[in-house]
C-alpha cells in the first residue's frame, strides 16, 4: 500500500454469525431484499445502487475470486480517503441505514489488512484478525 494512504470503511456495528461485518451495501441491499423499505426509500437505493455500480469498477469482475467466500470468507473493501466523489453519497445510505433501526460504524486505517485487490478508489482486503 501507499505510505499514508488512508482508508475508509462504513459496516455494520456487529459481526454476522460467520463472524463477518457486512458493508453498508450489504446491509442496504439486505433491507431492500426483505421487502422492508418504503416506496421513496426503495427507489432511492436503487438509483444510488445504478449510480454506484457506474462510479466505479467491481474488483469481482477483474478478479473472480476477490469475494469468493471459500477463499476469502472476510474479504472486506473499503474506500480510499481521496474517493471524495463516491465518499460524498455515503451519508444518504447512513441515514437509510439509521432510519430502520441498522447499527453501523466508520473505521478508518492505513493499514486495514492483506491487499487482495486495489484500484484508483478502493482497495479489497483480508483483514487483519
Amino acid at each position: 500500500m501507499d505510505a499514508g494512504q488512508e482508508f475508509i470503511r462504513y459496516q455494520a456495528a456487529e459481526p454476522n454469525a460467520r463472524g463477518a461485518r457486512i458493508g453498508i451495501f450489504g446491509l442496504a441491499n439486505a433491507l431492500a431484499g426483505e421487502g422492508v423499505l418504503s416506496r421513496e426509500d426503495y427507489e432511492w437505493w436503487r438509483s444510488s445502487n445504478t449510480w454506484y455500480n457506474d462510479a466505479y469498477p467491481d474488483p469481482s469482475i477483474t478478479h473472480p475470486s476477490v469475494y469468493d467466500r471459500g477463499i476469502h470468507p472476510y474479504a472486506q473493501a473499503w474506500f480510499k480517503t481521496s474517493a471524495g466523489h463516491l465518499l460524498a453519497k455515503i451519508p444518504g445510505y447512513l441515514e437509510l441505514l439509521t432510519r430502520y433501526g441498522v447499527r453501523w460504524e466508520e473505521s478508518r486505517s492505513s493499514d486495514p489488512g492483506r491487499v487482495l485487490y486495489m484500484d484508483d478508489v478502493q482497495v479489497v482486503v483480508d483483514p487483519y484478525r
